[in-house]
């Protein structure tokens, strides 16, 4: 009974605990059913959500498709229309030409019937004048008519030719003897000197050893001379000379005296070197002011500001085809002063002109550039009056002078620049130029030989008499002047004379 007893308790036990598992099992079941019902309504309300956002983006997309669509189709229809507009402005600008030009056609159609009309007259006129004469001197037909015609022709010309001439003539002789009562009184007051730059300057020493002190060990001195001064120095075998090599006349003429100082003191290396450069460059800016103001005050144009001054002084040591800048400029000054004295002008203001037309040079060695461009900057960086800078623009042609000064600037510098000797050139470039002239009358019909003579300066055409008449050898000299001043780069004028002349040439035997 009592292993009855145990053995239904324990059954009953078990049932019990299988109970109990099933209700914590139901439960259990329940709380995930529940959890995961609610995960499955979240996921829902996401995705119904997204699903809501997405459909929204897409119709703002097909809105904005829409809107796109629209504006492409509006502005196709204004290029249309724009176009439309444009035609029909073409059609009434085509038909208004075409009214303009069918009275056009009426007017020349007009015009050749009058035309018409007075080449019958005429031709009418030569029968009854030819057929006069067949019966007065006997003419044939087309003997009478040639006659005429040579007639008319040759009246035709020489009525050309005298009108031509006669003004022509009338200009040349006024503008001639107002030109030379101006160059004389010029040159009567004034003769300007010329002195040719070279590009070495020579050193005399007072022995050969100063040779070796100048080169110094392993050559320190006259590498640290050279780097310093800006030029070449050349030591050879010519005994007790050294020389002294550079295009920049102004360094050269430091150089020179530096080296001087250097072997008057006898002590020459590299630190001497510099200190004694420092003082000689001291001693050149004095110097150039002192020329440069000495020239204001016998000139009368002192006072000028202090920088213009200098580079006026600087002037010296600067060379334009070996003609001295400094000398140059003076010979312009006064030269233009006489001219606009003459002329009724303000002496003062052309001597100011003058003496400041090329102050740019002074600066072109070391900055580079145009020397106009530099002179006016400086000029007007000084207050300096209109007319001197128009005077700088005007004398190589970037300007148009405003002023009897200014002209008598561009005078004075032509006759300065252009005058025998006073500039030298280099023999290839002079070659070429004369060769060009040459070439470009001789590529002319009817020349048959031209000579480039003066210098360069004059150019004679000989043409065929029997092929150019007195008209056609006037119109020649001007087509030659007009062609060389567009074609060949020269200082001062080129005076083209083309000529002429008939030969007769018979023998007595």
């Amino acid at each position: 009974m009592l292993g009855i007893s145990i053995a239904t308790s324990a059954v009953a036990g078990v049932a019990i605990g299988i109970g109990l598992s099933y209700v914590w099992l139901s439960k259990s079941m329940k709380k995930n059913f529940i959890h995961l019902e609610r995960e499955a309504r979240a996921k829902a309300n996401a995705i119904e959500k997204e699903s809501a956002l997405l459909l929204k983006a897409s119709e703002i997309q097909i809105k904005e498709h829409r809107i796109e669509q629209e504006v492409q189709i509006q502005a196709r229809i204004a290029k249309v229309e724009e176009r439309n507009r444009a035609l029909i402005l073409q059609s009434k600008e085509m038909t208004t030409k075409e009214k303009s030009l069918k009275r056009l056609e009426l007017e020349v159609r007009e015009e050749e019937k009058n035309i018409q009309e007075l080449e019958e007259q005429k031709k009418e006129e030569i029968a009854l004048v030819v057929d006069a004469m067949q019966n007065i001197a006997s003419f044939t037909k087309e003997e009478a008519k040639a006659y005429i015609l040579d007639k008319v022709e040759a009246q035709s010309r020489a009525d050309v030719a005298s009108i031509v001439r006669k003004y022509e003539q009338e200009a040349k002789i006024e503008g001639q003897r107002k030109a030379n009562y101006i160059l004389a009184q010029a040159t009567t007051r004034f003769a300007g000197e010329f002195a040719g730059e070279r590009l070495i300057n020579f050193i005399n020493l007072p022995s050969d050893e100063h040779k070796g002190r100048i080169i110094g060990k392993e050559g320190r001195n006259i590498k640290s001379l050279e780097m310093l001064l800006g030029v070449d120095i050349v030591i050879d075998e010519t005994p007790g000379v050294i020389l002294v090599s550079s295009f920049n006349l102004y360094r050269r003429a430091i150089a020179t005296r530096v080296i001087e100082v250097l072997i008057e003191d006898g002590r020459i290396h590299p630190g001497r070197i510099e200190e004694v450069h420092e003082k000689v460059l001291e001693e050149f800016e004095d110097k150039t002011y002192t020329e440069g103001e000495d020239i204001l005050i016998e000139l009368g144009l002192f006072p000028m500001a202090e920088e213009l001054v200098q580079l006026l002084g600087r002037m010296k040591y600067r060379a334009s085809y070996g003609q001295n800048a400094l000398a140059h400029t003076l010979e312009v000054a006064k030269l233009a002063g006489v001219m606009a004295a003459e002329m009724g002008g303000d002496e003062k203001l052309a001597l100011r002109a003058g003496i400041l037309h090329d102050i740019g040079k002074a600066l072109t060695q070391d900055r580079g550039g145009s020397h106009v461009d530099i002179g006016v900057e400086l000029c007007r960086k000084h207050g300096e009056h209109p007319t001197v800078i128009n005077a700088i623009y005007a004398h190589h042609g970037h300007e148009e002078p405003d002023s009897v000064e200014s002209a008598a600037v561009c005078s004075a510098d032509k006759l300065s620049a252009a005058r025998p000797g006073a500039r030298r050139e280099v023999q290839e470039t002079f070659t070429k130029r004369v060769k060009e002239l040459e070439s470009i009358a001789t590529s002319r019909s009817y020349v048959t030989k031209a000579y480039a003579i003066n210098a360069g300066r004059e150019i004679r055409v000989i043409v065929n008499a029997k092929k150019m008449s007195d008209n056609e050898a006037v119109l020649l000299s001007k087509e030659i002047a007009k062609e060389i001043q567009s074609k060949v780069q020269y200082p001062g004028d080129i005076k083209v004379n083309v000529i002429r002349e008939m030969r007769a040439t018979s023998y007595a035997k």
